[in-house]
């Protein structure tokens, strides 16, 4: 019977969770939607303006589905750094999760600060601290690409522009205590973490969304070396199946990144 396990493998995980179904619904309701076009959706009791329907559909996936962004808290109010917020899905997830949470919501790109700041009024979110910079090494600006969707970066084919930046090791020491530091920054996370790698012992869970450019050092082995140093103990998701990975190196398909993947890490109780 193991081959009809395998067979049924995918098709369970499906449905496996009301969550998993309301994703096969919202695939179902918004799939064919065209792509980089503004659109309201909704989802629960959410009401969104987002700009591209399919990065929304994939979050929800990540955020809400597999609930990536689960944590444990001893207490009520955790204070989260979630740099990269984007339209706020992620911001959405933590207040349900922790309705007091205090949280400071970093996102770069102009237009979608916009659009998370209306995301969060329109569905009454509130003790959120918006910071509209980038999250860098230094606070002298970065060149930004915009495509005003998920995947605006440093490393981006579009035209960049100087926008402001914050450094996040001012941020961590700021803080005697984090419970959840998310780190989704399109490749910049590479040299924020080397920045910040004396400045994480007060972080208790840590999330890095790991980006690998085209043409670019790679970085991962040290991107490791700083959860290593700090004392995390860490899983690496890869999310891919990726046949002949000798001659075909694109990211699924993608035209200028040859691996992603999500780096969870959290502290051994002793």
């Amino acid at each position: 019977m193991y081959w009809l396990r395998y067979l049924l493998k995918e098709p369970f995980q499906a449905l496996r969770t009301s969550r998993d179904r309301e994703f096969i619904k919202l695939l179902l309701k918004y799939g064919n939607a065209k792509r980089h076009n503004r659109t309201h959706v909704s989802f629960g009791k959410y009401q969104l303006e987002v700009p591209d329907v399919m990065s929304f559909l994939w979050q929800y996936k990540e955020i809400y589905a597999d609930e990536f962004y689960f944590f444990k808290s001893d207490t009520p109010s955790p204070v989260i750094l979630d740099c990269g917020a984007n339209i706020g899905m992620s911001v959405l997830y933590f207040k349900e999760l922790y309705p007091a949470a205090k949280i400071s919501a970093f996102e770069a790109e102009p237009e979608i600060i916009q659009l998370l700041r209306s995301n969060l009024i329109r569905n009454k979110i509130e003790g959120v601290e918006i910071i509209p910079k980038a999250v860098w090494k230094d606070t002298a600006g970065i060149w930004f690409g915009s495509e005003s969707a998920d995947s605006s970066s440093i490393y981006s084919k579009a035209e960049k522009k100087l926008i402001p930046s914050i450094r996040l090791k001012d941020c961590l020491e700021k803080e005697k205590s984090i419970d959840f530091l998310k780190i989704d920054i399109e490749g910049a996370e590479i040299e924020v973490l080397e920045d910040c790698r004396h400045s994480l012992g007060n972080v208790k869970n840590l999330f890095v969304e790991f980006h690998s450019y085209i043409g670019n050092n790679q970085g991962l082995a040290d991107v490791i070396r700083v959860f290593e140093e700090n004392g995390f103990r860490y899983f690496i998701d890869t999310n891919q199946h990726r046949m002949r990975p000798f001659v075909n190196h694109k990211y699924r398909g993608n035209e200028v990144m040859d691996l992603q993947l999500n780096i969870f890490g959290w502290r051994e109780v002793k």
